[in-house]
């Protein structure tokens, strides 16, 4: 893999891109790439990796430093992230730990803490140290969708690079540049909210065109009475679990070739556990996705429907699911508050 081959894996990052490559020749010891989830801070992250490995090697080992960069597998590329919903004090530990072993194939070592944003003040704080004063062959690539104030003590050790959400064009060029029909592509780049990742995973979904119908419609079925919400939200539940099929074949995907690896090469060392606990995140992620993506669907349609004559309950409406929304950071019960804000929402056009 060439360099040029290895940064097209970050796309509608142009920004971004030049000042990485730019800083290949010289790295500061820390950098914070700010964006949200599927912007391409991860990618931007595995690319700035590979050409750090790759800079001053052979030809050959160069091209082998950036192909296992890209796929997220080179020995010198630690990729710290949280278990649950925050970074602990216990990733902090790992992250110190790390930053003081020595590189085993490059002649530097990259350390990426993914989700940096949901550390809580105490373990920022025992970060800052190993931070601010690393061994010269280490370089902290820090990962969050946004810096909260009690981070910008580290923030300001960083050199900072944003990676903003993508917009629908770049979006549904990427799809049709996968072989997704144009109609298609628009609309699932509407869907995916600036997240390339969602889009892709939306495009091997077909039963996407069915929840979306779902959510748009749900209003209609409002009657005032909690059994209709508790079917309605049933309902809803189960087309979530079942959005998680595409996910759940590609995970299928990767233990058959976790399995084949650890029959070939034994299991020590193998990474088993610390693939299974990426499964259980990205499966946590996608839910919390198709929530905010049904709870926007529903948005627009009360907004269509103040627009259209609804009244001040359109309004209303829109700003119960903008609060139900914000409340999903805090890992809340689906069925509750699902039940909970349709009995609060009017019929469309209430």
């Amino acid at each position: 893999m060439n360099d040029a081959d290895l940064w097209t894996t970050v796309v509608g990052q142009s920004a971004a891109v030049d000042l990485l490559r730019n800083a290949v020749a010289s790295p500061v010891h820390a950098y914070l790439f700010v964006g949200p989830d599927g912007a391409g801070r991860a990618e931007a992250a595995r690319a700035f990796a590979g050409s750090l490995f790759a800079e001053g090697a052979d030809s050959d080992q160069a091209a082998r430093h950036r192909r296992l960069a890209a796929a997220g597998s080179h020995p010198d590329l630690v990729l710290v992230e949280p278990e649950g919903r925050a970074l602990l004090v216990t990733d902090a530990r790992r992250v110190t730990t790390e930053g003081w072993r020595s590189p085993v194939e490059a002649d530097r070592k990259v350390i990426v803490v993914d989700r940096f944003d949901t550390a809580e003040p105490e373990t920022a704080a025992s970060l800052l140290k190993t931070i601010e004063e690393p061994p010269a062959t280490v370089v902290f690539i820090l990962l969050a969708a946004e810096v909260p104030d009690f981070h910008a003590t580290i923030a300001s050790r960083c050199v900072r690079v944003d990676l903003p959400p993508l917009g629908d064009d770049v979006l549904a060029a990427a799809l049709a540049g996968d072989g997704v029909e144009p109609d298609q592509a628009a609309v699932l780049a509407e869907a995916a909210a600036g997240s390339l990742v969602r889009a892709r995973l939306l495009a091997e979904d077909p039963a996407f065109i069915v929840r979306r119908e779902a959510w748009h419609s749900a209003p209609d079925r409002l009657d005032g009475t909690g059994a209709a919400v508790a079917t309605l939200v049933a309902e809803l539940q189960t087309m979530i679990d079942d959005s998680q099929t595409p996910l759940a074949v590609r995970h299928e995907r990767e233990l058959a070739a976790m399995d084949e690896q650890e029959e070939a090469f034994g299991v020590r060392g193998s990474g088993r556990r610390d693939l299974l606990e990426r499964h259980r995140r990205e499966i946590r992620r996608l839910r919390d996705d198709e929530l905010r993506f049904g709870l926007a669907t529903l948005s627009r349609r009360y907004r269509d429907s103040a627009a259209n004559g609804g009244g001040d309950s359109g309004l209303d409406a829109t700003a119960r699911i903008t609060a139900t929304t914000g409340e999903l950071v805090r890992n809340p019960n689906e069925r509750l508050l699902l039940q909970a804000l349709f009995l609060d929402l009017p019929r469309a056009g209430g």
